[in-house]
């Protein structure tokens, strides 16, 4: 779809001449070049309309942003007055008044959300139309444009503020006039078990993703030491070693497979820094995946790495004190311990780091729902291949917790386009998610993508040559993951839904013309990385910043690239993938791309090993009849009786050594996913052969003896 219809199908009809005039720019640029002479008039005309536009939008946005802010204000008064007047007259809360709020916090919900998409359209359509007048015109003009867009930055304008607001306003409503307590600093538990979902959110519809969560979850808002709103950057380091083997293992899904990273909030300068393991558990175990970890003093961290401290001392200090169970404290030292030996034994080293802005959202004290929507998500190399980087200390001291860090050399720096939901659900056996939640995660507005991880998705990005095997989404990152959203009405200059005729949808998503499934997997094999794209689609939508980073984040965003090119696997789910893509050959098998394989997630059951255990038990069962009549023969037979007792002995313990190896190298397969084959051909008819044959003897020395 040309931008120009894009933008005239998606604008707000309400708010349709403060939208960026991109039809009249064109025109202008069409009218110059006709006769292939765009003369200095034809640029001044131009360059006046584009100043024009600018200012018509950017004085938009600040109008109607504060607009949204002081109606917020009037709705928190509101909502404080009647508050205040039950708890003086004892009375209860008038409904009435509280319903009226709540309409009106919906009305600004929605405006939120259209103010939003209203942005980033209008600041696609301004570089969409720089990059045909630099195309199609001897001047440059989109350098110097730039600087009057960041001297009128409406497309920096951050709503954190608005919707963590917004946030307390519905929870204050839930609960009948009472607000919800702010939520303790992150990480105060030692250990704790997580069953996560994820999903990619596009850039464009972030917004939208947190007004839907807020009105069923308030934003849980951390407080740091002080009492103040805690920073919502988090920073994390993996180590592996040279064989990268904890990211094979994290990728190929094995068994016990760990992952040891520094994790702390905030800044630089936090002092407390905390280390974690994820252990993989599969579920024939019948356990769970774990993370678990412990805090410690930034500057002991070194000294831990090398072995030259232990916790002991803290470990002492927290008994003493009383401030931990005898329990806990075990499982701290038996924890810390093994984490060292860990990176002594495996030799593991920084290799990349993690940076996103977190926004959480839960109901304190309640766990059964927790959502976490992490943006501005950039992986960089710690690792001191080629030039020392992080050299002998945990981390690299030039990075900091500024994205886009654009000081940093290029291939040191990766960022993703896409923000990460994680939805974490603790239901009863046999009950089902939230209704809110299933809309949310079946709707237009989110991509599955199942076992996503962030230090996988980093290493093969950064470091794609030192490994062979890459993770299943990595092919696709050049896809859109756009969906066309269902038709809904326009909102009144009140912020009223207006009815109006939906349209149907012509294109077909999910399927071809014979109806059945259809899944396209791609690699850019000209790009030692998948993510850093190239748009070669004139008509094809613009890049755009990741709005609706961290508060503290969004005044010193720049533009980010996003992903244009359509169709994210046909605008089908992630499961689409185990449907035997074009990718992979027909038994399942990764095709090669430029010698590197495509991990698949792959569901191992439970009943895979049973089945294997039961053909293991079904050998030793005929080995042990055929065993025993053996030891019959040769206890009490006479000489041919004796001797065909040896040579079904050996039989019996040929099977048994087969039928143990058998049921070892299948258990392996099974273990590590291999697509197979798991039968074996030759092993069977050798065995049949050498029992016909022990058969064939008895029978001929037998005779042979008369």
């Amino acid at each position: 779809m040309k931008f120009g219809t894009q933008l005239r199908t998606s604008l707000n009809k309400e708010w349709e001449f403060y939208y960026v005039d991109y039809d009249e720019l064109k025109q202008l640029l069409k009218a110059g070049t006709a006769n292939g002479q765009f003369s200095e008039k034809h640029e001044a005309a131009f360059v006046e309309a584009l100043e024009r536009e600018l200012e018509k939008v950017a004085s938009f946005c600040s109008i109607k942003g504060d607009e949204l802010a002081r109606r917020v204000q009037h709705c928190e008064t509101s909502v404080d007055a009647v508050v205040k007047a039950a708890a003086e007259d004892g009375t209860e809360i008038d409904e009435g008044r509280f319903q009226a709020v709540e309409e009106e916090i919906s009305r600004i919900t929605t405006e939120v959300g259209e103010l939003s998409k209203f942005i980033r359209l209008n600041y696609s359509g301004f570089l969409k139309i720089l990059k045909k007048h630099d195309k199609h015109t001897s001047y440059v003009l989109k350098t110097m444009f730039m600087v009057r867009l960041n001297a009128k930055p409406f497309y920096k304008q951050s709503f954190d503020n608005l919707i963590i607001r917004l946030s307390k306003l519905y929870d204050t409503l839930r609960n009948g006039g009472k607000r919800a307590a702010a939520a303790p600093p992150s990480g105060s538990s030692q250990s704790f078990v997580r069953r996560t979902t994820k999903y990619w959110v596009h850039p464009d519809n972030v917004t939208e993703v947190k007004i839907h969560i807020l009105k069923n979850l308030p934003v849980l808002v951390f407080k740091d030491k002080t009492g103040k709103d805690a920073d919502p950057a988090i920073s994390s380091i993996y180590f592996d070693n040279d064989s990268f083997d904890l990211y094979l293992g994290r990728i190929e899904k094995h068994e016990g497979a760990q992952a040891v990273r520094l994790r702390w909030y905030g800044n630089m300068d936090q002092n407390e820094i905390f280390v974690e393991r994820k252990t993989h558990r599969e579920d024939w175990t019948g356990e769970t995946s774990v993370k678990a970890r412990f805090a410690m003093k930034e500057k002991y961290v070194n000294a831990y790495l090398k072995g030259e401290y232990t916790m002991e001392r803290t470990i002492q200090k927290l008994r003493e004190r009383g401030l931990k169970s005898e329990k806990e404290l075990q499982e701290l030292e038996t924890l810390s311990t093994e984490v060292q030996q860990t990176v002594a034994e495996k030799g593991l080293k920084p290799m990349v780091r993690t940076f996103y802005n977190r926004t959480a959202f839960q109901l304190p004290g309640d766990a059964r729902v927790r959502i976490s929507l992490d943006t501005e998500l950039t992986m960089i190399r710690e690792d001191n291949y080629g030039r020392p980087r992080s050299g002998d200390n945990w981390r690299r001291m030039d990075a900091g917790t500024i994205a886009p860090f654009t000081h940093l050399p290029e291939e040191d720096v990766c960022a993703f386009p896409y923000a990460i939901l994680e939805v974490k659900l603790q239901t009863q056996h046999g009950t089902e998610a939230p209704q809110w939640v299933e809309e949310l995660i079946r709707g237009h507005l989110v991509e599955e993508v199942p076992k996503f991880s962030k230090f996988i998705h980093g290493v093969a990005t950064l470091l794609e040559s030192r490994v062979s095997l890459l993770p299943f989404w990595l092919p696709q990152m050049d896809k859109d993951i756009r969906k066309p959203a269902p038709a809904r009405p326009a909102i009144t200059a009140g912020g009223e839904p207006r009815a109006r005729r939906s349209k149907k949808s012509k294109i077909s998503i999910g399927s071809d013309t014979s109806g059945e499934d259809r899944i396209d997997v791609v690699i850019d094999e000209g790009s030692s990385s998948s993510t850093r794209r190239r748009n070669t689609d004139e008509d094809a939508d613009e890049t755009a910043p990741l709005l609706g980073g961290g508060s503290q984040a969004a005044s010193r965003q720049q533009p980010a690239q996003s992903p244009v090119a359509p169709g994210w696997f046909n605008g089908m789910g992630m499961g689409s993938i185990f449907q035997a893509p074009p990718a992979f050959t027909a038994n399942g098998i990764p095709r090669q791309f430029n010698d590197k394989r495509i991990a698949l997630p792959v569901r191992v059951e439970p009943k895979v090993f049973f089945a294997n255990e039961r053909t293991f038990l079904s050998w030793l069962h005929f080995c042990i009849v055929l065993g025993t009549l053996a030891l019959g023969l040769l206890n009490f037979g006479d000489t041919v009786g004796q001797i065909s007792g040896v040579i079904f002995s050996l039989v019996s313990l040929m099977f048994m050594l087969y039928a143990l190896f058998l049921f070892q190298w299948r258990a392996h397969k099974i273990r590590t996913r291999d697509a197979g084959p798991y039968d074996d051909r030759v092993g069977p008819t050798v065995l049949v052969v050498i029992l016909f044959l022990a058969t064939i003897t008895n029978f001929y020395l037998k005779f042979s003896q008369h």
